[in-house]
Order: C-alpha cells, then structure tokens, then sequence
C-alpha cells in the first residue's frame, strides 16, 4: 500500500510504501518526548515528494539514526540509518500518514533508553 505524509506545514512530503502491520514506540529520550510510533520500512520505499528544502538532520549518543525534522513547523516525520548499510532502514513516524486509524495499529514496545 503506498502512504502519503508530511509534517506539519506541509514543507517536508513523504510516500511510502509498504504494509503497515505494526509500530514501535520506543523510550529512548527522543523518541518519547516527541511521541513517535515508529514504522520500520527499507530505505528505499521512502520517498521525498516535496524539495525537502526546510529539512533539518538531528544526531546523538552513538549518531546511529537522522532524525529528520522541518526546520519551520518543528514535526519529525521520519528518521533513517546514519550508517551506509546493506539494507539501510527509514524509520516513519505514522502520526505523520494521512488516512491511518491509529487505533487499529498494534504497538510494540521498544527499550531504546537501555541501547
């Protein structure tokens, strides 16, 4: 199923294809302030259909993911591998999808603090 989504403004526009079968929601300090729930998809099914002029890059502790983010309306629509893997992952903030009943989505638990 392909996915259309963005931040809050509408400056950072994403597809994504895939089945949305399941999102994370991990404690790490990021992610649990933001509240995201994470949707793990190969990079490759991620992409950027608006200039991603605006779009800011996040790092910290061991700079394994980018958070990205709008440098205007603040919203982190997603977040990728920082290394150059084989299989590299984007990670979607499906708060951030058009048309998804969150409550429909199961959530699994994540212990990123303890990584």
């Amino acid at each position: 199923m392909l996915y259309k989504g963005n931040c809050h403004c509408g400056k950072v526009a994403f597809e994504v294809e895939g089945e949305l079968t399941a999102a994370v929601a991990c404690n790490c300090s990021i992610c649990s302030r933001k509240g995201a729930l994470l949707w793990a998809v190969p990079r490759d099914k991620l992409r950027l259909t608006g200039s991603g002029n605006g779009m800011g890059t996040y790092v910290f502790n061991k700079h394994a993911i980018e958070h990205r983010f709008c440098r205007t309306c603040g919203m982190h629509p997603f977040a990728e591998d920082a290394a150059l893997e084989a299989e590299p992952s984007a990670y979607i903030n499906i708060r951030c999808l058009e048309g998804v009943d969150l409550a429909s989505v199961p959530v699994i638990d994540f212990d990123g603090r303890s990584m």
